[in-house]
């Protein structure tokens, strides 16, 4: 698999990854976003097989053992999440430019198997916006919210290892900037 236009964006909880990546299929319809698959229960509004796969636990180990997975981690220390490799392949075959959406865990596994991706992360304008951020979500309990903000901060700690940073303080600015990274301006 050629990983010449492949995008992988990180970002910690509540940076805003999933409204950029909408806005970015908005504006850009030939950038195509790959689905992870995930065991956690979708939130208010999610859809199957347009923002996540909802697989069972037995169903995402299925996708591990038969090498269907390009990276794939526990996140949070209760949910899995993976990226199925087959579409990929399939819209790289077709000359696409891909973008992959992932955690850290995933993004270092990415880079083992496809060290030429760029790999942006996507950061909040400041910590107490991101803390505000997740609180806003109104999602998590206050046990789940600790969880997701002790590993931002592991996530934030490791910008360095990105080829590019992208501070999420404007959407619009945001999603340009993106644009002009990936290729698609």
């Amino acid at each position: 698999m050629s990983d010449a236009h492949i995008t992988v964006l990180v970002g910690p909880t509540a940076v805003g990854k999933g409204t950029v990546v909408a806005k970015l299929r908005e504006r850009y319809p030939q950038l195509w976003v790959s689905v992870s698959a995930t065991t956690r229960n979708p939130r208010p509004g999610e859809v199957d097989g347009v923002n996540y796969l909802f697989v069972s636990r037995d169903e995402f180990q299925q996708l591990i053992d038969s090498g269907n997975m390009l990276e794939w981690a526990e996140v949070h220390g209760s949910n899995f999440y993976g990226t199925p490799r087959p579409p990929i392949d399939e819209a790289i075959s077709q000359g696409k430019s891909v973008l992959l959406e992932i955690d850290l865990a995933g993004a270092r596994q990415v880079r083992e198997t496809l060290p030429d991706a760029l790999f942006v992360f996507l950061a909040p304008p400041s910590w107490e916006e991101l803390v505000a951020r997740l609180k806003g979500r109104g999602t998590e309990s206050e046990e789940q919210m600790a969880r997701r903000l002790e590993t931002a901060r592991i996530e934030l700690d490791a910008q360095k290892e990105f080829d590019e940073i992208v501070i999420n303080d404007d959407l619009d600015t945001t999603v340009s900037t993106l644009a002009r990274i990936i290729g698609l301006e």
